[in-house]
């Protein structure tokens, strides 16, 4: 009699909805899948999370039959629990800007951007969670005075499905290290900078479990049966990064809403500019990030202002040459946040009586868009990180006119590994790591992925850093 395979669920609680995966274990097959979708807002009352999960997990037929489980979500997010583990206020989102001045006076407290670049590895910004505890202390001080423990999106989910009381709350490198108050260097919590960002106060945080570590399942009444392993959790770029089986070399493009460059490296970062985040991965190495707020909504918008579907768009940019005749364009639509430009707003440059044609519009904003994430991949190799293969993932991935020009502006082949639920993926690897035990992830099959070349192009480049410098010089 042939025994029954092992199977793991990932699950992917992300800002916008959440999925589930269920794989076999040895490898990593999808056998079945479900979603559902969270309510929109940067304010969202975490009992959300637990009702979608809950919803996605019915439409992957149930998980009574997974040995163990693990949950990859958003970053930064803040949730604060009281002493009962009752939810103190409604979670605020890595996407909430309220806490932007937050994050500047906690730069000023710790003696400017290098103090946090020596400590954490990690500049406060306004969706480090540091940031929103500060606000918190200060806008609702009855509300931090009530919290009794801080804890991640994830942490959270990981912990309500498992059922134990508050000290059994768990995180993992990866999603503690974008706290700003935890180095991914040293692996350890720096209280003393929680204590700063709550001005004196000092809330209990998870337990930092190993990449291969687990907590059972200990609640008779949940989605869960009794007994599931649930594996440590991760930040949402590391279980893509797991998920994809990016290795040391390794550089993931995410081009989505925004533009998401990391890179796997043995070695801690540490860049007082704030650019490069010194994050940690899923398996015990680091993953350096940048991020920026203009992804392939500029090819959207660019396609719109033209009167095309994304179709025409993609023709129309592969009809104009290299450069697009001289025509530039900084896609600063949103403000920017690598280089930290809130208020800017996007600049067509170099403009003739010959040059404005659809074809070269088109084609200046698919480069413009690679050339500032090109600006992150340089921001990374700056920090002692190798990059020796790069990965494009996301729904920007999939225009024709990305596909073929990408290369150029890079310099090298890019490969654009084939649509899949990465996050998803990689919590469900890091489930069958936690059965396993291994000493090392599971050897799933790497995602298939097309590789495309093309003749490099960095006089483009060039002439993007010199447009994109007027910017930075604007009163």
């Amino acid at each position: 009699m042939i025994a029954a395979m092992p199977l793991v669920a990932g699950i992917d609680s992300s800002t916008q909805s959440c999925k589930v995966v269920v794989c076999d274990a040895d490898s990593g097959e999808v056998v079945r899948s479900g979603s559902a979708p969270h309510p929109p807002g940067t304010e969202i009352d975490p009992t959300a999370w637990l009702e979608a999960f809950t919803v996605a997990a019915r439409n992957a037929g149930g998980l009574d039959d997974v040995a163990a489980a693990s949950v990859g979500a958003q970053q930064h997010g803040m949730v604060c629990l009281d002493r009962d583990g009752a939810v103190v206020r409604d979670a605020l989102l890595w996407n909430d800007t309220r806490s932007a001045a937050a994050a500047d006076q906690l730069i000023d407290d710790l003696g400017g951007t290098d103090g946090w670049a020596d400590a954490v590895g990690v500049v406060p910004v306004a969706a480090v969670t540091a940031a929103k505890l500060r606000w918190l202390a200060d806008a609702e001080p009855g509300h931090a005075d009530a919290t009794a423990a801080v804890c991640l999106p994830h942490d959270w989910l990981t912990w309500r499905l498992g059922g134990g009381g508050l000290d059994t709350l768990a995180t993992d490198r990866s999603d503690a290290s974008g706290t700003g108050y935890f180095s991914a260097a040293t692996g350890e919590y720096r209280t003393d900078l929680l204590e700063l960002a709550l001005r004196g106060r000092r809330p209990a945080l998870p337990r930092v479990l190993g990449p291969a570590e687990s907590v059972p399942v200990v609640a008779d009444d949940g989605p869960l049966r009794r007994g599931t392993l649930l594996g440590a959790g991760t930040g949402d770029n590391a279980g893509a990064a797991l998920g994809l089986d990016a290795r040391p070399g390794d550089c993931i493009v995410s081009l989505g809403t925004s533009g998401v460059v990391s890179a796997v490296t043995p070695t801690a970062p540490r860049d007082p500019s704030g650019i490069v985040a010194g994050f940690a991965d899923a398996t015990g190495h680091h993953l350096p990030l940048v991020c920026t707020l203009n992804g392939a909504p500029v090819l959207a918008a660019t396609a719109r202002m033209l009167g095309a579907d994304l179709g025409e768009f993609a023709r129309l940019a592969l009809a104009a040459p290299p450069g697009a005749e001289g025509l530039v364009l900084v896609p600063f639509f949103a403000g920017e946040r690598s280089p930290n430009l809130p208020d800017a707003t996007g600049s067509l440059q170099g403009v003739t009586g010959t040059n404005l044609t659809r074809e070269n519009i088109a084609r200046a904003a698919v480069e413009g868009l690679l050339c500032s994430l090109q600006f992150c991949l340089d921001a990374i190799a700056e920090q002692g990180t190798a990059v020796e293969r790069i990965l494009v993932v996301g729904g920007g991935g999939r225009s024709r006119a990305v596909r073929d020009i990408a290369p150029a502006i890079f310099g090298r082949a890019v490969d654009f590994p084939a649509d899949g639920e990465y996050v998803a993926r990689g919590a469900a690897r890091q489930a069958a790591w936690a059965l396993g035990g291994d000493g090392t992830p599971p050897e799933w099959s790497r995602p298939s992925a097309e590789s495309r070349t093309a003749d490099p192009t960095p006089a483009v480049y060039a002439r993007y850093r010199e447009a994109a410098a007027l910017v930075l010089d604007r009163p």
